[in-house]
């Protein structure tokens, strides 16, 4: 039905107009539509229909018959717009109407119809939506809605506008509502459109990524799309700002590429270096750096290969081509072309951000600044110009002399340029003046003429001239102002003055300088000099002639004389009579009757005549056989006898300075001579002998090692410093230890060399098969088996203990007390106290003594109790082996509470003094008990021990080379070593073996431990090896007794590259250092370093820390007295400089000469361990002694020296010198965001947690 088709009704004398129907509103023609059968035409007349219609019909009806008002016949008449758009049986709503309605429903503003012509002409409508924000009044206003123009050319045009606008009502309402089925309150026409047609147009604009342009709300698609597109935006911006600073931060790779750090870095503090700074820097590298140390020549294939990619990263190929023939590899050319390139010619990625190489800020003397810039335009750098200009005195002209003879090579000369009214020089400028016209300038008694070549970029090239004081016998100064790479001008002028100086001298020159330059300077562009040869142009050293160091400065190495095996000399006679008449005396008789009583003494024949027949000789032997104190005697005595003592020199080496000391006792005693004559040792730190005096020399394994290490450097050096020994003897080389298995290796090379070096084994084990194979292959072996001399042993084992001992418990009254370092001092516990017994659970049978895995300590103080009162008034001590130090103390405090005891501790933690008390008599009346780790199991022997107690533990180092782990772990001992603890109980008599654990414990332990080799890591073995010469080091340890895995090679040598010892597969300097200091790998870097840098003795005593452990104590029940303490000293700059600050007082009032007693005291106050102290100075004085051997330090260095220790207060530095010395092994530590809470004192920044704390190391980046 059509909305109001009558008008509306009313009074006839009603005037009011009627309101518009919405049926005339959407463009409806109403003047034709009929209602009811009148064939009575209008009332008033036929007038015709209202004009606003518009209607083509209505038009129609005008004419001239019609002005007439005669009666016509009824014309056609044109369809209305209801039947032009749906048809004339159509009575819904049209799409304009439809259309209107929606936009009124959803508060939109009134639709706005456009209109447009297609390419045929027809008509094409669109719709313009509109929304008013209620409460802005602010109005949004969408692109027009209308088909695509395709659509539009090809299906969609129409033939009217009416009909144009209805279609697009139509479109507009399904881009808006074909969510709805409103298709059917449409004409079918505009139905079929809405299935067909506009369903593909959907269709195709979803495909196309514009799914968005039907939404039912597309104001809300607008703002939803315009927020994406703003956030897209945003981070597009954000993308591309932080790919700006990614290549500003960006580093070029060694193969040329781009290398974006790591994000970690970017919280990195930057340090940048001042102008002063900088330059300094420079300079030092410049003049003392080493390029090329081995001497490396390039192949043609590889120089070619480094000069393309020096080229992709950015430099010239004639400087890529010069850096070849000086340097070994492309990362070195790298490092060189960066050092001696100007500013101006270095690519952009290898300045600071931001930098204008060239560019200065205006000095303060604006005056110097002028004359700074006209002489640094020849080329020469501004700071050089400025140091010159300041050595003479302001004299620009003086300074540009200076300046040219270091271009040249000269030494500087007193005479410089002002030749006044030189009539030759007046003369010239004349004639020049002549010739160039308006290209000759003159300025005071200088001239600047500008050539007629251009440079590359076509910018103007002059030439300033100043004369000399004996011009034309001599030289003026000139300087070519151009545009052009710095390094180019001084090239193009260094060519000239060299030209010069064989051409022109004595005549007038300029002409001739300038024709010369307008020929040649092409060509230099093209080909400047070598940058070496501007060197003396671009330094400021004051000694021009003063080159860097070409090379590595050797020592020259002084080896021992070779022996000459001359029988008889007056040295060996005397020697052989005074050993004669020694042997009659009572002292001499007494101690071969003490010698006689051994078993080795039975072999002694068969001793001698092994070593005399065979180049190796293997002396198998039990425990207190002999053999350590009595074969080399034998061979001594031989040779004696022979009339060849004053050749024999014989080595014993030892793997513990226990061991050492306590058998140069024993012989020296035996020999009724003192130590440090006949007889004598050298231990790491100390020695006892006299050159040509001592026959006998007991030495540490590591000492020996030291000397063929320090002997040169090649295989044949190691031979020489082997010249002067006769007889080289390795004891208990069953052991296996890693220097041991090191010295037979370089011993079988040295045997093959020299045929009258001996080699003696020792071994306490009867395994000698293994030795005898390895050595068989390069010289003669013979073997010696020495039965050992040991009264019976009974066993006891755990389950027999259990019935042996009490369940009561010790009282341990300072349990949580700090000993210090009574500990390490013996103490006696006297009959005034009584055990303390407290009833206690009964232990399960595992626990007793010991349970598979920790040491029962009680168990052990019972047993040293059971053996006290078992032996009653009788003699003898007791020894109780452990795997540690720390298992040592708590043994020593256990027994304190055992009476009549005189307990000493063992192990080679301690000094020398300390480890000699157990070999002394206790005390009267109380009974010597010795904790002892594996160090007292052979080479050693405590004569009056009748009881052992063994725990079974012993500590061993192991490494795994996959994960490159090291690890101390407390394991069973293996059987070969438990035996040897056994027999020590039976040197002097009968005794016994107390074995915490049982027999079938022991039955599972391994027969002997693997050999050290393959346990440890061998980056200091690989550096030791490197250090003699060796070039192939995986093969040479391949030669061992026991290869090493070849992983466990490869990740020593990999870390010695890493560390800055090795480089190429050849030695560093650094890495010669480090390789003869006997001291970990990391630790010798700091003392080398420390040396170099000014802070020896900072750095001797952190290296001292780090070799033994802190001084600081922290008892269980003052942690927090203890940690207060510890950071007074700390300063926050780390553990390492807190131990470091802590010994510094320490030796302070040490030097003071404070009592004792009261450094003891203050120890205790501040919970530091008097005794570590003591022992970290020790090793302070034997590191520095290290240095001093090895040439490192002068040998009359005084402590506390000022050159050496001249920034020895500078935490900072030090800081960075610990890091440098432990790189690789640094992580870097990121911590998160700081989060802030509210606090009464304000914000207070919260801890972070710990799984928010992240580390990232160098080798794989987390």
């Amino acid at each position: 039905m059509v909305n109001k088709p009558h008008a509306p009704r009313g009074p006839k004398g009603n005037n009011k107009k009627p309101g518009g129907t919405a049926a005339a509103a959407n463009g409806e023609d109403t003047s034709y539509i009929v209602f009811g059968k009148d064939d009575k035409g209008n009332k008033k007349g036929n007038k015709s229909a209202p004009i606003e219609n518009n209607s083509e019909a209505a038009k129609g009806g005008k004419g001239k018959d019609a002005a007439k008002g005669a009666p016509q016949p009824e014309a056609e008449k044109k369809p209305d717009t209801r039947t032009l758009i749906a048809g004339s049986s159509w009575t819904g709503k049209l799409p304009m109407t439809l259309f209107n309605e929606h936009c009124q429903k959803q508060r939109w503003e009134k639709p706005e119809y456009t209109m447009h012509r297609t390419r045929s002409g027809k008509f094409a409508g669109g719709v313009i939506l509109r929304q008013k924000n209620q409460k802005t009044q602010e109005v949004t206003q969408l692109p027009e809605i209308s088909p695509p123009r395709e659509y539009n050319n090809e299906k969609g045009g129409q033939e009217s506008a009416v009909e144009a606008r209805h279609f697009a009502a139509t479109y507009a309402l399904f881009r808006v509502g074909n969510a709805k089925n409103l298709s059917m309150a449409l004409p079918p026409q505009y139905r079929d459109l809405w299935k067909g047609d506009f369903q593909d147009l959907k269709k195709e604009a979803v495909t196309n990524g514009q799914g968005y342009l039907y939404e039912a709300d597309p104001f809300l698609a607008l703002k939803q799309r315009d927020e994406a597109r703003a956030a897209k935006d945003k981070e597009r911006a954000e993308v591309a700002k932080k790919k700006q600073q990614a290549e500003k931060q960006s580093t070029v790779t060694l193969d040329g590429q781009i290398r974006r750090p790591d994000k970690g870095w970017g919280k990195s503090p930057r340090v940048e270096m001042g102008v002063k700074t900088r330059r300094d820097v420079e300079n030092m590298i410049r003049g003392g750096a080493v390029w090329n140390v081995h001497d490396i020549h390039m192949s043609e294939e590889d120089r070619k290969d480094t000069v393309k990619r020096l080229a992709l990263v950015g430099f010239r190929p004639s400087h890529a081509e010069e850096a070849t023939t000086i340097c070994a590899d492309f990362e070195e050319c790298l490092e060189w072309l960066l050092i001696h390139l100007p500013e101006d010619d270095v690519p952009k990625w290898a300045l600071p951000e931001n930098y204008l190489a060239g560019v200065a800020l205006v000095a303060s003397d604006v005056q110097k600044d002028s004359k700074v810039k006209r002489l640094s335009e020849a080329g020469y750098s501004r700071d050089f110009c400025s140091d010159m200009l300041d050595s003479s005195k302001g004299d620009e002209d003086k300074a540009a002399f200076v300046l040219q003879r270091r271009l040249l090579g000269e030494e500087p000369v007193d005479s410089h340029g002002n030749p006044g009214c030189s009539e030759t020089w007046e003369e010239e400028q004349a004639t020049l003046e002549a010739i160039y016209g308006e290209r000759y300038q003159r300025k005071d008694r200088n001239c600047i003429i500008q050539l007629e070549l251009q440079t590359p970029s076509h910018e103007p090239i002059g030439l300033r001239v100043r004369p000399s004081l004996d011009y034309p016998n001599e030289l003026p100064a000139i300087a070519v102002e151009a545009p052009l790479p710095a390094y180019i001008k001084l090239s193009i002028l260094r060519q000239c003055l060299l030209h010069a100086q064989q051409q022109f001298l004595g005549e007038m020159m300029l002409f001739n300088i300038l024709d010369w330059l307008e020929q040649e300077i092409p060509r230099i562009i093209e080909e400047p000099d070598r940058l070496q040869n501007l060197a003396g142009a671009t330094a400021t050293s004051n000694d021009p002639s003063k080159g860097g160091p070409s090379g590595p400065r050797k020592k020259p190495r002084s080896h021992p004389r070779p022996i000459i095996w001359t029988k008889d000399t007056p040295a060996s006679q005397r020697m052989q009579s005074e050993w004669l008449s020694k042997q009659d005396t009572p002292d001499q008789q007494r101690m071969m009757q003490a010698r006689q009583g051994l078993p080795a003494w039975r072999l002694r024949d068969a001793v001698v005549s092994s070593v005399r027949a065979s180049q190796v000789a293997i002396i198998s032997g039990e425990t207190g056989s002999g053999k350590s104190t009595q074969s080399v005697q034998f061979v001594l005595d031989d040779l004696i006898k022979q009339g060849f003592a004053e050749q024999a020199n014989i080595i014993c080496t030892q793997p513990r300075r226990i061991s050492a000391l306590g058998l140069a006792d024993r012989v020296a005693d035996e020999r009724c001579g003192k130590v440090g004559d006949e007889v004598g040792y050298t231990i790491r730190g100390e020695s006892k002998q006299k050159p040509g005096l001592t026959r006998i020399t007991f030495v540490t394994t590591g000492v020996l090692l030291r000397r063929l290490q320090t002997s040169g450097g090649s295989a044949d050096d190691v031979v020489r410093s082997l010249a002067d020994v006769s007889h080289v003897v390795i004891d208990e080389v069953h052991e296996r230890s890693l220097d041991t298995d090191f010295l037979l290796v370089l011993l079988r090379d040295v045997l093959a060399k020299r045929k009258d070096l001996k080699l003696i084994l020792m071994s306490a084990t009867l395994d000698a098969d293994v030795f005898e194979s390895y050595f068989s292959r390069v010289s003669s072996v013979g073997r010696v088996e020495i039965e050992g001399r040991t009264h019976p042993v009974q066993d006891i084992y755990l389950d027999e203990i259990r019935q042996l001992v009490s369940y009561g418990s010790f009282e341990d009254e300072d349990a949580d007390s700090d000993l210090g370092d009574d500990l390490a001092d013996d103490f006696s516990v006297a009959g005034g106290r009584k055990l303390q017994q407290k009833p206690k659970p009964q232990k399960q049978y595992g626990q007793i003594g010991h349970d598979g895995h920790n040491i029962d300590y009680e168990m052990i103080a019972r047993v040293v109790q059971h053996i006290d009162s078992e032996l009653g008034r009788a003699d003898g001590g007791i020894l109780i082996f452990l795997p540690g130090t720390m298992e040592i103390d708590r043994t020593l405090r256990s027994l304190m509470h055992v009476p009549n005891l005189h307990a000493l501790p063992l192990h080679a933690g301690l000094q020398s003094v300390e480890q000699k008390r157990v070999f002394t008599r206790p005390p009267k009346g109380l009974r010597k008990v010795v904790c002892a780790t594996n160090v007292a199991e052979t080479s050693i022997t405590i004569d009056d021990i009748v009881a052992v107690v063994d725990t079974g533990r012993v500590k061993e180092t192991s490494f795994d080379p996959t994960n490159n782990m090291v690890r101390l772990t407390e394991m069973w001992a293996s059987r070969a070593a438990c035996k040897q603890r056994r027999g020590r109980a039976g040197r002097v008599r009968a005794g016994k073996a107390y074995k915490l654990y049982t027999k079938k414990q022991e039955a599972q332990m391994l027969e002997r431990p693997d050999p050290e080799i393959r346990r440890v890591p061998l980056e200091q073995l690989c550096l030791s090896v490197k250090a003699m010469g060796v070039i192939d080091v995986p093969a040479f340890l391949a030669s061992a007794l026991t290869p090493p895995e070849s992983l466990s090679v490869t990740g020593a040598l990999t870390l010695l590259e890493r560390v800055g010892a090795l480089e190429k597969n050849e030695l560093t300097a650094l890495g010669r250092h480090m390789s003869m200091i006997p001291a970990d790998l990391r630790v010798g870097k700091l003392m080398v370093l420390g040396a170099a840098f000014g802070c020896l003795d900072a750095c001797l005593t952190v290296a001292a820390t780090l070799t033994v452990k802190s001084p600081f104590v922290s008892p269980q029940a003052k942690r927090e007295e203890a940690k207060a303490a510890k950071s007074a000293f700390g300063r926050g700059h780390g553990d390492l400089l807190c131990d470091l600050h802590a010994y510094e007082e320490w030796s302070r009032r040490r030097t003071k000469g404070e009592p004792t007693s009261l450094l003891r005291k203050w120890c205790d106050a501040n919970f530091l361990n008097h005794q570590t102290l003591l022992d970290i100075s020790s090793n302070r004085n034997q590191y520095a002694s290290s240095l001093q051997e090895i040439g490192f330090l002068p040998a009359g260095h005084m402590a506390h020296a000022e050159a050496p220790n001249r920034h020895n207060d500078s935490d900072a530095l030090l800081r960075a010198l610990i890091a440098g010395a432990f790189q690789p092994q640094l992580a870097r530590i990121e911590f998160p965001e700081k989060k802030f809470v509210a606090s009464a004192a304000g914000s207070v920044a919260q801890d972070p947690e710990a799984h928010t704390i992240k580390y990232f190391n160098e080798e794989n980046g987390r």
